[in-house]
């Protein structure tokens, strides 16, 4: 995904990211409830075209996605349904691909949440480079002819009862719904996913006032060039601020005024 649609999925999981971080446990239902979503898409492609359809108002859009949706989906999902669908896509296929990344992401912030990232990126790039040394095994979870039930025994046996939840669930995921690509290449779209988001630090910030959009962008601006990285802010609204903020960054608080200052000593050493 590239371009238009690229960008597209970057601000939406800049609005969905803090929504999923306050989740707790609740993450992994919200990933298969995005899953379950995809794969409406993928079955409908007219209902794939409507919702993709740069020609149609937005506000319509999200109207037929909460009519889809109703209440049999939790709330926070249809929100990031209607996030995506009010978007501007290159092509169809990429909006389904867009809710496939969101669901990835939803899952592996379970894993986050457990400190157990890391450990599900390994896991996933193991089984990607066992499989790719083991044509049988690499055949037998992608021969057409075999039942998606057989196909999970498989791979059940070549995981042998090892690894974390979220990663079964994830190659598990790869296996019933490898929507066109290859098993291996899947599993390791999912394991960029589970990188990206590792490289990602989180600040914390809390403010006595609401911050608007631009103050937002600029603050994210100032950490990332403070940090080199990118950075993925969390707002918290705290009246007993009376000014200021108060910024956190894993276990280091940082005030805005030091925060500045780092940010120009950064771009004069860059310089």
């Amino acid at each position: 995904m590239r371009g238009t649609s690229q960008r597209s999925l970057d601000a939406v999981l800049d609005q969905v990211r803090p929504v999923l971080d306050a989740a707790g446990a609740e993450t992994v239902a919200l990933g298969e409830q995005l899953f379950a979503v995809l794969d409406a898409v993928d079955a409908s492609s007219s209902l794939r075209r409507g919702l993709a359809d740069p020609s149609r108002d937005a506000a319509d859009k999200a109207g037929l996605v909460r009519g889809l949706l109703g209440e049999r989906f939790d709330a926070r999902v249809v929100d990031a349904v209607v996030a995506l669908v009010t978007q501007r896509w290159t092509a169809d296929a990429d909006l389904a691909t867009a809710v496939e990344a969101l669901a990835v992401e939803a899952t592996l912030t379970d894993a986050e949440r457990r400190e157990q990232l890391a450990t599900v990126e390994d896991e996933l790039f193991t089984i990607t480079r066992s499989l790719i040394g083991s044509r049988e095994a690499r055949a037998a979870l992608t021969e057409p002819g075999i039942t998606p039930e057989r196909r999970v025994g498989l791979l059940r046996a070549v995981l042998d009862g090892r690894g974390d939840a979220v990663t079964q669930a994830l190659a598990e995921r790869a296996t019933l719904r490898p929507r066109g690509r290859r098993f291996v290449a899947t599993l390791d779209w999912y394991g960029q996913i589970a990188a990206t988001m590792r490289s990602r630090l989180i600040a914390t910030v809390h403010s006595g006032t609401s911050l608007d959009a631009a103050q937002v962008a600029r603050l994210e601006s100032l950490l990332a060039q403070a940090y080199g990285r990118s950075i993925q802010l969390n707002l918290v609204h705290d009246p007993s601020l009376l000014a200021g903020l108060r910024i956190q960054v894993g276990d280091e608080v940082v005030d805005a005024t030091v925060l500045t200052r780092l940010a120009d000593a950064r771009r004069r050493l860059a310089g």
